[in-house]
């Protein structure tokens, strides 16, 4: 005579075998959405693109960018924070990340406890550029005019916050210049805004940048960081001209908190064959960006360290939300 299994027994084991079912299917199992909370255009799109569409040819699976801008990256990041933690929907983000806290007094989730560091993928400099119409061809003529034209220059960048923004009131604090900020929606905004004309100058990241320079249609004056890019091998570090002034830019992919550890390991460790495939590499170095490819752990530790330098940064220069 059959056993009759007790209604609430009976619905555990279905949840248990489904359960199992679930996690028993590889992963991805379905095309991988990677967040964007930025416009297309900047430096970090180029750069996720080459890397992801290494990824996706190794994992089997379609990996799409989806833009999601705004606020200095707090929309896109909110929405990858409150998605299913199943590797399938990760955020691709760069320094506003560890700034924004110091930023905002408001955050919409939490930079530490929302999110599972998967990767940094790469740190890159930025470069100082002018419309050829400002009459500078150095960073000391440049500082000379902004000095001479005190509040009269403007430059661009992605918003409060973004790399730019941060790249340029860095120069500004240091050189005791006075210039004003235009933020436009994204990076790809502030770069088309500086060729026209609208703004005299950006703090751009060299990929974007290099072509309008190779063209002639903006002029660079010097690189952020002290380290000469291969790419622009004759342009001077701003360093050299303002003692102390280094920056540089990085990349990183994130997934929700809960994401299962295995799959982070995974992506991880392909994001660093991608980043060290010979095309990529060799890429990477022309455009003077360090492949850094690290492990969670690593980019956990530096994502909290980077937290704490740029409350400083923002203390002392007196950044705020416009």
């Amino acid at each position: 005579m059959p056993v009759k299994m007790p209604y609430k027994l009976f619905a555990a084991c279905c949840l248990f075998f489904s359960a199992f079912t679930v996690s028993a299917q590889p992963y991805p199992n379905h095309v991988v959405r990677i967040i964007l909370p930025y416009p297309p255009g900047g430096s970090m799109d180029a750069l996720g693109r080459m890397v992801f569409d290494r990824v996706s040819q190794a994992l089997g699976q379609q990996f799409v960018i989806d833009y999601r801008p705004g606020a200095s990256g707090n929309i896109g990041s909110e929405i990858a924070a409150r998605s299913a933690p199943d590797g399938h929907t990760l955020l691709l983000n760069t320094l506003p990340f560890v700034v924004n806290p110091s930023l905002y007094k408001k955050m919409p989730f939490d930079t530490i406890k929302d999110f599972a560091p998967i990767s940094l993928l790469a740190t890159s400099p930025f470069v100082l550029v002018v419309h050829p119409s400002v009459p500078a061809k150095t960073v000391a003529e440049f500082i000379a005019l902004a000095k001479k034209q005190s509040g009269k220059l403007n430059y661009s960048s992605a918003g409060v916050g973004t790399n730019l923004h941060v790249a340029a009131e860095l120069f500004k604090n240091l050189t005791k210049t006075e210039i004003l900020h235009v933020p436009y929606k994204g990076g790809g905004a502030a770069l088309i805004a500086t060729v026209g004309g609208e703004a005299d100058l950006s703090f751009i990241g060299i990929q974007p940048a290099f072509p309008h320079i190779q063209s002639n249609k903006l002029r660079a004056l010097g690189i952020t960081t002290v380290k000469r890019a291969p790419s622009l091998p004759d342009l001077p570090s701003i360093s050299e001209t303002v003692p102390g002034y280094e920056f540089s830019s990085w990349w990183g992919l994130l997934a929700p908190a809960a994401t299962p550890p295995a799959i982070v390991q995974l992506l991880s460790e392909q994001i660093a064959k991608a980043a060290r495939a010979p095309e990529i590499a060799k890429r990477f170095e022309q455009d003077g960006v360090d492949a850094v490819a690290g492990t969670p752990a690593q980019f956990a530790a530096s994502i909290k360290s980077d937290i704490a330098r740029w409350a400083k940064v923002i203390k002392d220069n007196r950044i705020e939300p416009q």
